[in-house]
């Protein structure tokens, strides 16, 4: 075990279910069942196939002799035939008929169709889960003021919940985009060798209707209902550059959540969870580093970027299909979705157990808040008959004064205490300090995430209310 490379994401991000849907168990178990799904169909449109030569492929459809397959393989060469080979071992009768008409991309490609799509699926289950919790955090801070940031420069407060809403509003976008790529995955059917049907028109001696009704007949085997109209020998490689699209878009909400979570808990106003025993530096002991954060950041930089594989493996193509493509998807696809995976198991472990230290953030905002006071505490000295201009113009030299009192000697911003002082506003402390409350400034922002969830989050919640629940498989 320790004396051979093993990938990391099996090791230590994926979870079981994904790693399931990628294993060789699962390739080949989905290989017979659509041997199962041709022979049928097959027999039903009038070739000659016994129903016991179908229930012989039944009853070993999932009693996979991996090892003789293995062996034929390194004599043949071909994996597909090695399986067929080791298929016929466990099925004498139905030997013959075993792959009738294919080519190795019947079960090759209709699998990795397969496979996405189950695969989208399992995201989906995730990514919903995520977005519970996430708008949970959201409608419990809704009301908490924070000071918001441009330019990571202090600007006008929102609200804890409200940002959450923002993170929200992503994974949103990346769940619409998600259901509409599982809706539309087909099956490639059996197109044959160069996707012209030419064997099938063989076997069913050029009955064409025989022949359409064939890609339907295996569709519905296989729980699709539509096929790719047309191929090459393989279905479009354009088709894995949309999925892994879809996954690097997720890898992207991810990473912008995972940035703001880094930041924040610098600010000492949020933190990502810490499990008592947990150590955060070899050194320095006292360390509470966001490292479910920076992993959440390194996995989608990593999906990010395979987005490259499926997109450089589809504008190469040369013709009706070449080889360069298997490799890359053999690493490309499994390790784009064990990636995403990891990062969603990881969101929600972090957004689920999310510290938030409310004094801090209050502490923050009421230093920097007598600034963004400034328009209100102009327009209560207008109505108590000062000049508009000469108002604004004294503000600005005081604001700069108090700025220096901050930046240059480092003490607490005065600037109330010297508008209060100054008879050109004629304002009493008293009043002034009325304009320090928080939430004078954070406008919509509550009913904005109100709002939100009731309207967009809310009914995909109670859609996959059966769902819900997942626990994290966070395995370090």
């Amino acid at each position: 075990m320790y004396d051979k490379y093993i990938s990391p994401l099996s090791e230590r991000y994926a979870g079981s279910k994904m790693q399931y849907i990628f294993s060789a168990e699962k390739k080949f178990k989905t290989w017979r069942r659509l041997w199962i799904a041709l022979a049928k169909s097959e027999k039903k449109l009038g070739l000659d196939i016994s129903d016991e030569q179908i229930a012989e492929l039944e009853a070993f459809k999932d009693d996979i002799n991996h090892e003789e397959a293995k062996e034929r393989e390194k004599v043949v060469r071909h994996d597909v035939m090695s399986h067929v080979y080791a298929y016929g071992l466990q099925c004498p009768k139905a030997k013959k008929i075993i792959h009738l008409g294919a080519t190795s991309c019947y079960v090759g490609d209709n699998t990795d169709l397969i496979l996405m799509r189950e695969a989208l699926e399992l995201v989906r289950v995730k990514l919903v889960n995520v977005m519970e919790k996430l708008s949970k955090f959201a409608l419990e801070y809704k009301d908490l003021p924070t000071l918001a940031f441009t330019h990571f420069q202090p600007a006008q407060p929102t609200t804890v919940g409200k940002r959450a809403v923002l993170w929200l509003n992503e994974l949103l976008l990346d769940y619409e985009d998600l259901n509409y790529t599982i809706d539309n995955i087909k099956l490639l059917g059996c197109k044959g060798t160069t996707g012209t049907q030419a064997s099938f028109v063989e076997l069913f001696a050029g009955d064409e209707e025989k022949i359409k009704a064939l890609d339907k007949m295996i569709a519905a085997e296989m729980g699709f209902d539509k096929v790719y109209p047309v191929s090459g020998q393989t279905y479009s490689r354009k088709i894995d550059s949309k999925v892994l699209s879809v996954l690097a878009g997720i890898a992207q909400s991810a990473h912008k959540f995972s940035n703001d979570i880094r930041l924040l808990q610098h600010l000492k106003e949020i933190e990502e969870p810490f499990e008592k025993n947990q150590i955060g530096s070899s050194a320095m002991a006292y360390k509470r580093n966001p490292m479910r954060s920076e992993r959440i950041a390194s996995l989608a930089n990593y999906v990010m970027s395979d987005l490259m594989n499926p997109m450089l493996v589809a504008s190469t193509q040369w013709f009706e299909r070449t080889l360069d493509d298997s490799a890359n998807k053999r690493l490309s696809i499994p390790e784009g979705f064990l990636s995403i995976d990891g990062i969603l198991d990881l969101y929600l472990n972090v957004v689920d157990g999310l510290v938030v230290y409310p004094k801090v953030i209050e502490k923050r905002l009421l230093s920097e808040l007598p600034f963004m006071a400034t328009e209100n505490i102009l327009m209560e000295a207008v109505k108590h008959g000062g000049d508009r201009q000469e108002l604004h113009e004294r503000i600005r030299e005081l604001s700069m004064e108090a700025g220096k009192r901050v930046k240059v000697e480092g003490k607490d911003n005065n600037l109330l205490e010297l508008i209060a002082a100054d008879p050109v506003f004629n304002l009493s402390e008293d009043k002034l300090k009325e304009a320090m409350n928080p939430k004078l400034y954070v406008g919509r922002s509550s009913e904005q995430v109100v709002e939100f969830i009731d309207e967009y989050i809310s009914p995909i919640l109670e859609k996959f209310s059966s769902d819900l629940g997942e626990k994290p498989d966070i395995k370090v």
